[in-house]
């Protein structure tokens, strides 16, 4: 499902205007980036959880030349499906 596709089951279902259901996707997404930028975990009970992992740095390789090279720590975004979700996909 794309985003567009999104924002029209969101408007269909929730019987309301593209415009709004737009807003609303678009709402959603933003705070869910805000509250990760601050390192906070967001948890949707049911749904599952997003969080940003951080990973150090470490000395790589490039597969290319052999070549050693350093790779910079970095954060990265995390989804955990929540039981809900996993236990509604497995029936």
């Amino acid at each position: 499902m794309t985003k567009s596709e999104l924002i029209e089951a969101v408007a269909k279902r929730s019987d309301i205007t593209l415009d709004r259901a737009t807003t609303v996707v678009n709402a959603f997404f933003n705070l869910v980036v805000d509250a990760m930028k601050r390192d906070e975990r967001i948890e949707i009970r049911n749904f599952g959880n997003f969080v940003v992992k951080e990973y150090g740095g470490y000395i790589g390789r490039n597969p290319k030349s052999g070549e050693k090279v350093t790779v910079a720590k970095k954060r990265l975004p995390f989804f955990k499906a929540g039981l809900g979700l996993r236990e509604l996909i497995n029936k």
